[in-house]
């Protein structure tokens, strides 16, 4: 698991490197003491997690993470004060410590994130396995699926779907005559019964039915049917164009 280190007080990052070095599957791929030096190493050397500082000394990590996005890599926030932490969790950070650093702390959620790395990587592999079962047996195009909203239950055809977005364990479905549905599940329950019906996780927060993709541009995006611009994580990228080069 790559990590990565942002945090300008040279004691604390001494101190995470002497702690860090003794867990066997976390490899420190960087740090940096600058929001800016971060702004241009992140992206390159795509870590799997990041420790970073909420306050430096050019700006605050959160804006940061607002402009390169974090859906790539989980992110947990050091600070000295407890107030920073209802902010880092609705940014979605996968956690935070306080300084000065525990080192049992830090084990557990290093530990924590490897685990939910591994249980991504599986749950993908499981999903290419049910696409190409199902594309090997062929499947039938009426099939339906039914969204529970708060007042009432709905049932569609899965090949009205045009993409679903996830927004804080919500997921909303855009169906091709223009209706939205909100449901109180988040995409991970959908993911699996939609994969083998032409969708794809395009971006952490997008479920994409490729029957109404219209174009893929290369600077991280696709184009709907009704012109519709869904993001592509530069994570989900590979996933993407195997996708596409499959289409005949």
């Amino acid at each position: 698991m790559k990590l990565y280190i942002l945090e300008d007080e040279v004691r604390i990052l001494q101190h995470l490197l002497q702690v860090i070095q003794d867990i066997s599957y976390v490899q420190v791929v960087g740090h940096a003491a600058e929001i800016a030096k971060a702004a241009r190493e992140i992206p390159a050397l795509k870590p799997d997690i990041i420790l970073a500082d909420i306050r430096l000394k050019d700006g605050d990590s959160f804006r940061l993470f607002q402009e390169i996005g974090n859906e790539n890599f989980q992110v947990v926030f050091l600070t000295a004060y407890d107030q920073y932490a209802i902010q880092a969790l609705n940014m979605g950070a996968f956690g935070y410590l306080l300084k000065p650093i525990d080192e049992v702390a830090l084990a557990a959620i290093l530990n924590k994130c490897y685990h939910h790395r591994q249980q991504e990587q599986f749950d993908q592999q499981q999903l290419e396995i049910a696409r190409q079962h199902y594309a090997a047996q062929g499947v039938a195009t009426s099939k339906r699926i039914a969204l529970k909203h708060v007042e009432y239950m709905e049932i569609v055809s899965i090949e009205d779907i045009m993409f679903c977005k996830s927004d804080k364990g919500y997921t909303t479905f855009y169906l091709k005559d223009k209706r939205e549905i909100l449901v109180s599940k988040g995409l991970i329950d959908y993911e699996t019964s939609l994969v083998p019906f032409g969708f794809v996780r395009c971006h952490q927060s997008y479920l994409v039915n490729f029957h109404y993709v219209k174009k893929y541009y290369r600077e991280g995006f696709l184009q709907m049917q009704n012109n519709e611009q869904i993001p592509v994580s530069v994570r989900k990228k590979e996933e993407v164009l195997k996708y596409l080069e499959s289409i005949s």
